[in-house]
Formats: C-alpha cells, structure tokens, sequence
C-alpha cells in the first residue's frame, strides 16, 4: 500500500472538490528537494506510518520488511533535530551490526539530508584505518554511523565525544545480540546523555531484542510496515528438491537458467563462500565470496563489482549479507537452510526491493524438508516444491538467451566495409554454423553444460505434485544447429556483428604461469595420459563418485582408455596421489591450488599433474617431499573427502593402501 494522490471524480454538477494532497506533505519541507531528485515519487508503507505515529518526543520502534525504506523513513524522524551550534560531537548515532549496512545507512541519509546546512554524515568501522577516522572525526560531523567495536574503540581513545547526542538509533539490534555486541553496547549507551531520544529499527523482533529495548526505550511508538516475521509478499518463494550432495549441481543449472541476472547465494561459514566462489569460477561463472574474513577495501571493491554487473553471482554469509542494498538481484538460492525463519527473513528480503520482483529458493535434501516446511509455515508463506530444472530446460534457454544476443548485435553494429570483408574471409571455405558458433564462445555467449538429475523440472516453478522419478536426460544439442543454421541465414552480416561483439567482450588474455624449470603446471593434451576424451559433465558417464553404486567404483582403467599407472615420477621428484580425478570436476589448476594450500608449497615446488578417471598424480620437488607429506595428512578442514598420500607403482605393497583411498 502506498500514499497516492486523490482526485475528484467528474461529474455533471461536481461539487467543490478536494485539493490533491501532495505525497511528501508529511515529510519536512527541507527533505521535498532530495527525494524529487532521488526519483520518489510516493512513499512506502513504512514511511507513511512513521510520518503518522511520530510525535517528535517519544522513542521509535520500528518494524519492516527488508528493502521497504526504512532508513528513509528513520531520517524522516531525525530531521527535525539536528542542528545545534554549541555540540561538541554528533548530535545523532547510528549503530550497525556490520560494515555493509553502515556504510549502506550512511550513504542514504547523506542523499536525504544534503540540503541541510552544514550536516554532514560520516561513517566510522572495523577494518579501515583508524587515523583517518580520527581526522573526519576532529571535524565534528552531525551525523555519525557506526559498528559497535569502532565506536567503542573511538569512546575509549576520546577521539569521539557524545555529550552532544540527542538521538540514537540502533539498526539491526537483533543481528548485534547475535554477533555478541552486547557489551558494546552497554558500553555505548553507558556514555551516552539520558536525555535523548532512542529508536529502534529491524525487520523481525526477537524475545532478546523487545528485552534489550525495554532497558532503553521508554512507552515507545510501535511503526510498523508489515508484521515482523513475514515473508516479502513481492519474493517467489520456491523449494527445490536435491538428492544427497546435489547442491553444487543444482546451483550450476540455475546459474544456467538465470544468464546474466544477480544472483546471491547464502552459505553457512567463511570457509564456504571462498571454496565455492573458486568452484564456480573454474567452471566459467563470475562469482566472488564475501565474508568477515576479507579485508574493508576488498569487501567494498566485491561490493562494487557486483552492483556494477561486472560480477553476477556473490557468495555470501549471513552476516555479511546483512544491509547489502543491491537493485536488481533477482534470485537468492539457499545452498545451506537458514538457521531460523528471521535469517531466512532477512536472506530472502535481499532481493524483490523498492517493488521490484524476485524469486528465494531453497535447495532442501529430503533429511531436512520437516524442518523446511516448518520455516515456511513460520514465516507464513506457501512455497512452491520443485526439482532442480533439467538440462533441456537449460538447453533451451541458453538457446534463446544466444538467440537474442545475437539479434541484438546485428542491430547495434552499424558494419563497415572493412568489416564485411573480415566475415566474408571467416566464412570463405568454413561452414557458417562453427564460425558463429567459435565467435559466440569467444564472446562468453556459448552454452554450458547442465547436470543432470533423476528428477528435473522443465522450468521453476512447477506444480506442487513432485514428477515420477525418470531416467536422467541428456542435453539434447540437435536443436542447436537449426536454430543456428536460421541465425546464420545472413552469413556475413551476422558473423561481422558476432565477431565485433565477441572482440568487446572477450577477457583479457591471462599472463603465461611462471613454472619451475623442472616442472608442468599446465598438462598439454599430448602430456596427459589420456587417449581419448572421458565423458563430459551432463552425459551418462559423468556422474561424481558419490552418485557411483558400489560396483560402479571398480572401473578399471581400461573401461574410459587410460593407461596403467606410471612409475615414481621425474628425477627429482616425488610423486603423490589424491582422491580427486576428472570425473569428480578435478582439472590442473584445481590440484594445483589444493595441494600448494593443503601442502604448504608454493607453485614452483609441485612438477607434473596426471589428470585419471577417478585419482590424479602430483609431483613435488624432493626438498619439500618429506614436510609435504607430513602436512597433507592431516584431515584437511575445507574439503575433508580429499585424501593425498604417497604413490607406488602397480604391484608394490602400499598399492591397495593407495587404492582403497
């Protein structure tokens, strides 16, 4: 519901009608010029009730749903006393949870109160240096917003004096119980003047909250948006079965399906936002974790890269996630449950923000779907059950994504001379078909490969009744070449306007990898022991060790044409082996990563890499063999499956140690 303006309706003998009510008639005269030039032009549900409820007197307690307007509605409140010549520090604090959401409410009230007269807003948080705080602080801001920690730090140091605070405002105070800020903030309203006016904003109140605000707010005015505890009536909600460890398959087809779009995907720790971020974009998505482990300078440049599309996908922790306001994210997926129908609340209400639509699915094993529907049923919404969707469901929609990068290129590329003369010499004595098709991969635009599940949907979302189970479908690529064969239809032109795209949109070439002067970092197809292709992702074959029934596990190397194992690697080396092969996604590079981290060696230290079915073969350097193999037996934390020990030949005695690994 928002405040729109009335009219009178015609009439033959209308009677005096009513003045049109202008929508920001509530909101301070001085706030009329930002929010016109911020392009509001009606308020939100929120900001409306807080305009009504506020008598300018008592404290706030205000509830709504994720990307409703709070902040702007809070400001609306904190307008009307913010001036005052004789203060010695700010006159208003905001206290945040994390980072993000700081410098997230700073920057909205700067826009909001940039006619105001000498007010300026500064923001002050852990992970930036603290002498340059300092400095913004000597200079008196009217507005400052805060994570706990580095208030306190600056209260301690004297850097920061709050005699002159008349309004406090505390976001997300259910988050900083949870983060354990509560001394802090004891600490905070300690130094603090009694005299002032304390307000309290979040999307869910929890017992501890409406605990901790009862000590500080006195006969507050309830604002509330939506109820606390409800889900966004703008988001989709959709829960998507997967069979055990389905996860990262299930995520890749939606990645699939969803293209271009911002998608922010929820894992449980730290560790998990770096291991899968890296597994994502060694398969070819632009994806960048985002956590309390990265530095401030590097969480802001994630931040930005995301907002500006230059990457889609951000992995995220809850904590992390919090105060993130990013247009245009149209898809949450929920690799781990949340731990309680509030986080899913405030994950969920990333995307569908300022009206926009969006869809929150959660990936549920069939262990954990009780504990699922009991979430949904707590934050009252009705999901729709489904199953990941199947390859020819991502088949056809990268077709179609192709098919209009394609129309859309023709149309923007007004072609030279020069360049129809380029397409006509591609073209000369080559089928049409591989020309487009090699300029559409070179340009990002080729399709990837979906995997495949026993049970798939041919699109999200589908009716509640879960399908039969089926046999697993293989993309089917037939399609493919008459509809490129149509595209093609204008040979020239399209391969010009293709190949004018493709050289815009091509990565920059990488930089050579420096290798050890003994060693193979990057194995050449005539270096591999490979001699002819293994199955890949989406077809029969391919499926990972854990989808394998136990006789399946017995492969001999002979079944996908590989050779009998070698010896013990180069002069020089020693060679060790890890459970981890091509049919369980390993490629070099990854192998490379794992063992220079796991091993504690650097790069130039590891030789040779045998990519096989279902183990590869590494070789490192004999001066760091022997610590190497001491570290790596360790159970490793990040991807505690993978096991490393010493190789032996075929027929040696630690050989059935080696295979039964």
């Amino acid at each position: 519901m928002y405040i729109e303006s009335d009219s009178a309706p015609e009439a033959e003998n209308p009677e005096p009608a009513t003045p049109d009510v202008h929508p920001f008639a509530a909101v301070p005269d001085t706030l009329h010029a930002a929010l016109a030039r911020r392009g509001f032009d009606k308020l939100t549900t929120v900001q409306d009730a807080l305009l009504a409820a506020d008598d300018g007197v008592r404290d706030l307690r205000i509830s709504s749903q994720t990307g409703s307007g709070k902040t702007v509605a809070i400001g609306f409140a904190l307008a009307h006393d913010l001036h005052n010549d004789q203060r010695r520090g700010p006159t208003t604090l905001l206290v945040t949870p994390t980072r993000e959401l700081a410098s997230q409410v700073c920057e909205e009230l700067s826009w909001l109160f940039e006619d105001l007269r000498g007010c300026v807003c500064e923001v002050v948080t852990g992970g930036t240096p603290i002498g340059r705080e300092r400095q913004r602080l000597s200079r008196r801001p009217e507005v400052l917003v805060g994570t706990p920690g580095r208030l306190l730090d600056h209260i301690r140091t004297k850097a920061l004096d709050l005699s002159s605070v008349r309004q406090l405002v505390l976001d997300e105070a259910d988050q900083m119980l949870d983060l354990g800020f509560k001394d802090e903030l004891d600490a905070i309203l300690e130094a603090l003047p009694a005299e002032r006016r304390t307000h309290l904003v979040s999307a869910t109140f929890a017992p501890a909250v409406v605990e901790l605000a009862n000590r500080f707010q006195h006969n507050p005015i309830l604002v509330a948006g939506q109820r606390p505890g409800t889900a966004h009536a703008d988001i989709e909600h959709i829960a998507v079965r997967i069979p055990a460890r389905g996860h990262y398959a299930a995520l890749v087809n939606l990645l699939l399906m969803a293209g271009d779009d911002r998608t922010l995907v929820f894992v449980r720790t730290r560790e998990d936002t770096g291991t899968l971020a890296d597994k994502l974009a060694v398969d070819g998505f632009t994806a960048l974790p985002i956590s309390g482990d990265l530095a401030q300078a590097q969480r802001t440049r994630t931040l930005s890269a995301f907002k500006r599309g230059a990457v889609r996908t951000l992995i995220a922790t809850d904590v992390a996630a919090r105060g993130l306001d990013v247009q245009d994210v149209t898809m949450v997926v929920h690799i781990d449950p949340p731990m309680d129908s509030e986080t899913y609340v405030h994950r969920s209400g990333r995307t569908g923000r300022a009206g926009q639509k969006g869809r929150s699915i959660m990936l549920a094993l069939k262990s954990h779907e009780s504990k699922v529907r009991r979430m949904y049923s707590q934050v009252r919404v009705t999901p729709v059950w489904s199953f990941p969707p199947s390859p020819d469901a991502v088949f056809k929609r990268q077709m179609e994504r192709a098919e209009r990068n394609a129309a859309s290129a023709i149309a923007a590329h007004a072609l030279s001379e020069g360049q129809r003369a380029v397409a006509a010499h591609l073209l000369r004595d080559r089928d049409a078909v591989d020309v487009v098709a090699a300029l559409l991969m070179q340009a990002g635009q080729g399709p990837r490969q979906p995997f495949p599940f026993a049970n798939s949907s041919p699109s999200l979302p589908t009716a509640t009744a879960s399908p039969a189970p089926s046999p697993a479908p293989a993309p089917a690529p037939a399609p493919a070449r008459p509809a490129m064969k149509a595209a093609a239809a204008t040979s020239a032109p399209l391969a010009a306007a293709i190949a004018a795209t493709a050289i815009e949109r091509a990565p920059a070439i990488p930089p050579e990898p420096v290798a050890h002067p003994n060693s193979e970092l990057l194995i050449e197809p005539e270096q591999t022991v490979q001699r002819r292709p293994l199955p890949t992702r989406g077809q029969a074959l391919a499926k990972p060790a854990w989808q394998k029934k136990p006789d399946e596990q017995k492969m001999r190397l002979e079944d996908v044409g590989l050779d009998e194992p070698v010896g013990g690697g180069e002069p020089g080396y020693t060679r060790f082996s890890i459970n981890w092969g091509v049919r369980d996604g390993a490629d070099a590079r990854r192998i490379l990563a794992h063992v220079c981290r796991r091993g504690g060696v650097d790069s130039g230290a590891v030789g040779a890499i045998e990519l096989r079915a279902t183990t590869s073969l590494i070789d490192v350097t004999n001066e760091v063999a022997t610590s190497f193999g001491s570290r790596v037996q360790a159970r490793d934390r990040r991807d505690p499956h993978l096991k490393i020990t010493r190789y032996h030949a075929r027929g040696s005695k630690a050989q059935g140690e080696i295979e039964a690994s």
